[in-house]
């Protein structure tokens, strides 16, 4: 017979929890970086110096939003 022991369900408890930290991480991190090189990229090439750049702040904001309360709702 398999016992469980304490240390173990704490263990995974924990793993889960960072797992859960670094998915919400990524989905805010991926979005900020994407979409701010992007609104740079648009700026350089067209003259609006912040235009873009903000509005691509402003787009992963939502972005990230959107993902991350998907993930919280799930809980």
């Amino acid at each position: 017979m398999l016992k469980i022991r304490k240390n173990d369900t704490a263990k995974d408890g924990t793993f889960a929890a960072l797992s859960l930290v670094f998915e919400i991480g990524y989905v805010i991190a991926i979005p900020a970086v994407a979409f701010s090189f992007g609104g740079r990229f648009l700026d350089l090439h067209f003259g609006t110096s912040p235009l873009f750049l903000l509005l691509g702040i402003f787009i992963s904001l939502g972005v990230s939003s959107y993902f991350v309360w998907g993930k919280v709702r799930k809980l």
